[in-house]
């Protein structure tokens, strides 16, 4: 049965224009006591199989290179304490998702399998983050039916959830680093093929965490620029993506750009939203399946389900760092020896297609980290109500500036037989922190100049 927490827990979704969010100061005040600072339940489970919170972090290597951005994994020495595969996976499906189950359903008989390794809690932000999200646990606010939140300063806008939207605004506004990688992006066929569906270089920079005392306001959470390489149709596109950090209300959402080589310009790209198929990955993904999630919240109604004890990656330095993608990638489901799992809890948030609304996908479910609100694993469905894609995030902790790096991840087609694979950095090829491009590197002005002509 799913774990509710806190009293103040609401499993119903906003009502249209109501006004949701700020928890008593009495509630407010558990943030460092009995929660850690970002919200999770500071103390390990019941049976130790999930640590307390380390507020020290995860442990620096001592051949790790500062500033290289060549992560590498602080327990090199671990080994499996069990893995999970298609012969015992019944006996524990209370710790796997609806996904999960279906993966192992399908894909069982032909070695998919968990490795689940010791869990680690070495999430850590910035000082500054957890005083911000102390103000936010009282003072932040969803209003227009969830589109917006008013009175949040840059971090946790609701560390303390009381509905489904507001974990999964969580997610959407969840601490990043800057960050500049070259990656590629893989499909895999019905035939057991890999294709290379793009290479690409990723700039992604926060100004919302640029002003730490500023409510957030108007200013953007993100900035996204993808200067594509390959395959040849491809080379010279720029994708920019401007992504809002508290108002997806009418002309206050996303705004995208992309430049063409046929076009030579720049033009508005109001189509990188929803469920456009994201030519990236040769349109076996949506676009807001990027990252599990993310984009506006308007078409589906959401409900919080609580929080549950999982299996989900994580902690995949040796994934992410040092592996080349093509030799991950295996004929039905990436090769499940460089993968690692863990048990943690996760919040739950379903989201139902409203009548008013169109989609792909009839429902969907995410499940998000309770240290770092990653979304790290999800499942959607399609009008049917067929469980059809399968979502894993890859993340692991930045050791060394704080926060979660998980653009990597993977999406299985469990209809189709196909599975991809998207934002898996390059060894070698990955720079994280502050200064990396400048603003100007950010605008539709510097896409146009910087295209090809």
């Amino acid at each position: 049965m799913i774990k509710k927490t806190l009293a103040a827990l609401c499993l119903t979704s906003l009502a249209a224009g109501a006004a949701f969010g700020g928890v008593s100061t009495e509630d407010a005040a558990r943030l460092g006591v009995d929660l850690t600072p970002m919200g999770a339940e500071m103390a390990g489970n019941a049976d130790g199989s999930i640590p307390p919170w380390n507020p020290e972090g995860t442990p620096i290597p001592a051949d790790f290179v500062a500033g290289s951005g060549n992560y590498i994994n602080p327990y090199p020495d671990e080994k499996p304490i069990y893995t999970i595969d298609g012969s015992n996976w019944q006996k524990y499906s209370d710790v796997l998702t609806e996904g999960s189950k279906g993966m192992f359903e399908k894909y069982g008989a032909d070695g998919f399998k968990m490795n689940v390794y010791p869990t680690k809690r070495g999430y850590k932000a910035p000082n500054w983050l957890y005083a911000n999200n102390a103000k936010n646990a009282t003072g932040a606010t969803l209003v227009a039916d969830g589109q917006k939140i008013e009175g949040n300063y840059p971090g946790v806008p609701f560390p303390i959830p009381q509905s489904g939207l507001e974990v999964l605004w969580n997610h959407m506004i969840r601490f990043g680093i800057e960050r500049d990688y070259k990656y590629d992006v893989y499909y895999v066929g019905a035939n057991g093929r890999p294709v290379l569906s793009t290479t690409g270089n990723s700039s992604s920079t926060f100004p919302m965490f640029k002003e730490p005392d500023k409510i957030v306001g108007d200013t953007p959470w993100s900035y996204l620029r993808i200067n594509y390489m390959a395959p040849a149709r491809r080379a010279g596109e720029i994708l920019l993506v401007h992504e809002p950090g508290a108002d997806y209300t009418a002309g206050k959402g996303r705004k995208a750009w992309q430049y063409l080589v046929g076009q030579r310009r720049v033009r508005l790209a109001p189509a990188v939203s929803f469920d456009t198929p994201n030519p990236a990955v040769a349109g076996t993904s949506t676009y807001d399946d990027s990252f599990i999630y993310n984009g506006s919240a308007e078409r589906f109604t959401w409900t919080l389900l609580g929080k549950k004890e999982i299996i989900i990656p994580a902690s995949n330095w040796d994934f992410l760092f040092q592996k080349k993608i093509d030799d991950l990638l295996d004929k039905k489901f990436l090769k499940p020896e460089f993968i690692r799992y863990e048990k943690h809890r996760v919040w739950i948030v379903e989201g139902n297609l409203k009548e008013s609304q169109r989609h792909l996908y009839s429902k969907r479910r995410y499940y998000m980290d309770e240290d770092s609100w990653t979304a790290i694993t999800g499942e959607t469905y399609d009008a049917r109500g067929n469980l059809w894609r399968v979502q894993y995030a890859y993340p692991a902790n930045l050791y060394d500036t704080g926060g979660a790096y998980s653009d990597a991840y993977g999406g299985y087609d469990l209809l189709q037989n196909i599975y991809n694979l998207n934002g898996k950095t390059s060894p070698g090829e990955f720079k994280v922190g502050a200064g990396l491009r400048n603003e100007k590197y950010f605008t539709s002005k510097g896409m146009a100049r910087s295209g090809i002509r």
